[in-house]
């Protein structure tokens, strides 16, 4: 009954934007924008916004190329020079081990936490990577695709009656009364960019959203058009967005102001993290919160696992080389990665699942450092390298070197507190 009602509405037409929306609520949402709230109350509520408004315009240019143009957006990087081309190589392989990584090792904390069966992070980390790795393997996108738009869908509810609730248990006064701790110093700065870095998404999922695209295109023998592409763009976009709100304002309102900060131990921060729902909602939410966490961070794993795999195969073999036979290698070389890049991220794992605090803070940080650079190889492309038609307004055109000026300055910031 679920399944024909996702294939028979609207959500029929939707794909891409929903796989962006699973791969971006995730560890940005759980971990850092409740922590946001947790440690600093309502006041990086300009934070998030921000993050979230000056990376739109570059994330919406990866569906936007391909769907112009018919290619993803490696194959456009070719096209701009070898420059901008072996740059994104150079930053996905200094992130993509590191990112997987992080997304699973929070993954791994929520599953333990909610079956208590005492095994390590590690171990855990194994067997959600060998799950993820076996769904892909066999369903590959449509399975994918399905899954992305059940979980959105429910996350979303969960998440949003949460919230309400949590504003009905009276904790508004509280949060509000609590004075703000400063974040304009070396360890706020560092927090706050963590923050921003994959809030709501790390801008090189405009890469994935790019491949998603097109891979849409081939399994429904349609191209899609700008439009569709941009509607469904902002489904998935601003749904990520949104939610992220929602975590934060529910660290607010029942953690700040408490004395208490999340452990540094994956295990450890999700029993905190179910234990803010269990003292607002009361005990009879333990066993749906805690499912309804660990759905959410299977789902960003699920997709991070899809996405990297795909990036290899495209990079070793460009769209304008395929053919029958570099078709069957292109699947084999996705199945490669499938299995190589989890094994090295257990790798990374196995020296720093004890401290996954850090670890998310160091890959969100490279993230949001590497940020400006995609976002300017993809406001070229759709700036001159798409038809005219479909190309940004000279307004939005405007609006985005500005988002672009934003993610310039707040690293500049970081840099310079960083090394001074």
């Amino acid at each position: 009954m679920i399944k024909t009602f996702f294939q028979k509405s609207i959500f029929k037409n939707l794909g891409p934007g929903f796989l962006l929306a699973g791969a971006a609520i995730g560890v940005s949402h759980l971990v850092q924008a409740t922590r946001a709230g947790a440690e600093f109350g309502f006041s990086l509520i300009w934070v998030l916004l921000l993050a979230c408004l000056s990376k739109y315009p570059f994330l919406e240019f990866g569906p936007r190329f391909t769907a112009s143009t018919g290619k993803d957006l490696i194959s456009g990087y070719k096209e701009l020079g070898k420059l901008s081309y072996y740059t994104y190589i150079f930053i996905t392989f200094g992130t993509m081990f590191v990112i997987q990584a992080s997304v699973t090792i929070v993954t791994a904390g929520l599953a333990e936490q909610l079956f208590q069966l005492g095994w390590s992070p590690f171990i855990w980390s194994a067997i959600i990577l060998g799950f993820c790795i076996a769904l892909l393997w066999i369903g590959k996108y449509s399975g994918l695709d399905l899954s992305m738009k059940i979980i959105v869908t429910l996350l979303t509810l969960v998440t949003l009656i949460s919230v309400l609730f949590a504003f009905n248990a009276g904790t508004l006064e509280n949060a509000l009364a609590t004075p703000t701790p400063s974040y304009w110093n070396l360890g706020g700065m560092a927090f706050l960019i963590a923050f921003m870095g994959w809030m709501p998404i790390p801008l090189d999922a405009s890469v994935w959203h790019s491949m998603w695209t097109r891979e849409k295109a081939k399994n429904t023998n349609k191209q899609l058009s700008v439009k569709n592409s941009f509607i469904d763009f902002n489904v998935g976009y601003l749904s990520a967005s949104f939610i992220g709100l929602l975590f934060l304002l529910l660290g607010a309102l029942v953690m700040f102001g408490r004395g208490e900060s999340f452990s540094k131990n994956s295990v450890g921060f999700a029993t905190q993290l179910i234990e803010l729902y269990q003292f607002l909602l009361g005990n009879w939410s333990y066993l749906l919160v805690s499912i309804a966490a660990l759905i959410t961070m299977l789902s960003t794993t699920l997709t991070v696992a899809d996405a990297y795999p795909r990036v290899l195969s495209e990079i070793l073999i460009p769209q304008e080389r395929e053919t029958e036979i570099s078709l069957q290698k292109k699947s084999n070389l996705y199945r490669i990665g499938l299995i190589v890049i989890p094994i090295l991220s257990l790798a990374i794992l196995y020296f720093t699942a004890k401290n996954f605090t850090y670890l998310v803070d160091f890959a969100s940080g490279l993230s949001f450092l590497s940020a400006p650079i995609l976002g300017y190889f993809n406001f070229r492309l759709v700036k001159n390298y798409i038809a005219e038609k479909d190309r940004p307004s000279k307004n939005y055109q405007v609006f985005s070197w500005i988002c672009l000026s934003i993610l310039i300055l707040f690293g500049i910031g970081y840099l310079y507190i960083q090394f001074n």
